[in-house]
Formats: structure tokens, C-alpha cells, sequence
């Protein structure tokens, strides 16, 4: 009681901004959970054809009989390497951009919070892009024929080798596809976390809490998903390609696939994407707003401070 009636009498501030790697770290706690399934996203992705060894099921059960239960965790170190470079770097520039579009009274209008989120995602994908091509590399070298397997030791081995044989601007294939992905994936999900969120609380069916945090996410998964779906597909093809590779930009990526394999083939993957999107994106943002009231009680504790 007497604590109480202490911290009543502390004066009120602001809540400081958190330290811009917590994104990074929310993002890899999540990915431990959910990297079985981007893996299973990518061996579709880069499957040709529609033959039903193609299937969910089928790709499960080679991955389980010719790897085992570790098989699934193939790519993990490029995983959290990947996070922490692409991951790490759009949070922090969103939370900025946020911060300095802001109005005075703290409210951002959607399309300056858009405008954030396309920067954002740009200035991410450019610093996870090589990353992102050891990682995807990793995850579909069980489903080549082993003369064909590079055998990455880890991600940091996969760098090295990738400069060391296709040379230094190796390590950026498919970077246009990745940027465009990661700018719509960044604009749809993290814009559309904070819009939800924004949304549900003007309901009175929610408050500041667990159950808002969880549905906010799960429909920013949705949408991030549907749109980020054809860039994703053309961007794992052009990275997992050799150096004879058939695809020589975005739109020619993309025609092709449409032209040889069908509309559809754009959304390849799409189930077990969103499967593992949401909850990606679910864990995600939870680690991520636990991260900030764990330092936001400890910041208001050292220095003895309430929130407005």
C-alpha cells in the first residue's frame, strides 16, 4: 500500500522510445517456433510441375525419411542471421519514421504510416538480401540430388562461398524481388498490425492486452500473406537458381511463371506461407510488446516515473 501510494506521487513523462534492436530479437524468438514451416514453404516454391508428389503431404514425408525430425531446422543459423539483419533493420526504421511523421499530439495518419513501412521494408531487404539467399539456399539443398547439394556448413560458410564463387555481387541476387517483397511485406504488416490494433481498441470489445496484441497480428498475417504471396514465389526461384539461370528480372520472372506453369503458380506455397505467416507474425509482435513493457516497468521503476 505504501508502494502505491509512493509511485502516486511520481511525477508523469512520456514513455520512452525502446531500443531499436527489440524487433530483431522479437522476430528471431519467434522464428525458432516457426522455421519448420518457411521451410516447407520454400521446397514448394521451388517445386516445377503439378504432380501430387508436389504436395504438402509429399514434401513432409521425404523431408522426414531423408532428414528426420532435423531435417525441418535445415537453415536455421541463416534464419536468425537473416532476422537480424533484415528483420532488426525495418523495425527500427519504422518505429523512427513513425516517431518523426508523427503529429504533435502523436497521432500518424495511414498513409504517412504507409509511407514508413514501404522505407522501411526497403532499407530491410536490402540489408537481409544476403542473408535471405544462403537461407533460402539452405532450406531447398535436401530436394536437389546430392551431386547437385552445395552443402553450406552454415550460414556464415554459404557468405563465403557465395562471394568466394559467384563473386562479391552474388550475395545480392534477387535483390529486387526482395526489396519489392520486403517493402510490400513490411508496409502490409507492420502498417496493418498497428491499423488493426488502432481499430479493435475503438471497439468495446478490447483493451491493451494479450487478446488484442494476438488479433491485430493474426489479420496483419492475412493480409501480409495475400499480398506479399507472387513476390515471394519469383524471389525464392530467382535466389535458388544457378548461375544458368532462366529468370533475369522481376517481370520477366514473373511472366515466365505464369506462362509456363499458370496464374496460380504465383500463389505456390500460399497455405503453408500463411501457416507459418501467422504465426510468425502473432509471436512476433507479442515478443515484441512484451520486450516493451518489460523495459518501459523497469525504465519507470529506475528512475521513478509514471506514464501519461
Amino acid at each position: 500500500m505504501a508502494k502505491t501510494d509512493e509511485r502516486a506521487s511520481w511525477p508523469l513523462v512520456k514513455k520512452p522510445h525502446p531500443p531499436f534492436y527489440f524487433g530483431g530479437f522479437a522476430a528471431c524468438a519467434a522464428n525458432f517456433f516457426t522455421h519448420p514451416l518457411d521451410l516447407l514453404k520454400v521446397r514448394l516454391q521451388t517445386m516445377k510441375g503439378t504432380s501430387a508428389g508436389n504436395g504438402l503431404g509429399g514434401v513432409v514425408r521425404t523431408i522426414y525419411t531423408e532428414q528426420g525430425v532435423l531435417g525441418f531446422y535445415n537453415g536455421i543459423s541463416a534464419a536468425v542471421l537473416r532476422q537480424m539483419t533484415y528483420s532488426m533493420a525495418r523495425f527500427a526504421t519504422y518505429e523512427m519514421l513513425k516517431k518523426q511523421l508523427s503529429n504533435e499530439d502523436g497521432s500518424l495518419p495511414f498513409y504517412r504510416m504507409a509511407i514508413s513501412g514501404v522505407v522501411a521494408g526497403a532499407i530491410g531487404g536490402i540489408c537481409g538480401t544476403p542473408a535471405d539467399i544462403v537461407l533460402v539456399r539452405l532450406q531447398n539443398d535436401g530436394s536437389l540430388p546430392v551431386e547437385k547439394r552445395r552443402n553450406y556448413k552454415n550460414a556464415f560458410d554459404g557468405l563465403f562461398r557465395i562471394a568466394r564463387e559467384d563473386g562479391p555481387q552474388g550475395l545480392f541476387k534477387g535483390a529486387i524481388p526482395n526489396v519489392s517483397r520486403a517493402m510490400l511485406m513490411t508496409a502490409a504488416q507492420l502498417c496493418s498490425y498497428d491499423a488493426f490494433k488502432q481499430l479493435l481498441l475503438s471497439t468495446p470489445y478490447f483493451s491493451e492486452g494479450l487478446s488484442l496484441h494476438f488479433s491485430a497480428s493474426f489479420l496483419a498475417g492475412f493480409v501480409a500473406t495475400t499480398i506479399t504471396s507472387p513476390f515471394d514465389v519469383v524471389k525464392t526461384r530467382i535466389m535458388n537458381a544457378g548461375p544458368a539461370s532462366p529468370y533475369k528480372n522481376l517481370l520477366q520472372a514473373m511472366v515466365l511463371i505464369v506462362k509456363e506453369e499458370g496464374p496460380l503458380a504465383l500463389y505456390k506455397g500460399w497455405t503453408p506461407s500463411f501457416v507459418r505467416m501467422a504465426p510468425q507474425t502473432i509471436l512476433t509482435f507479442i515478443f515484441l510488446e512484451q520486450f516493451r513493457n518489460l523495459y518501459w516497468d523497469a525504465h519507470a521503476s529506475r528512475n521513478k516515473v509514471r506514464y501519461e
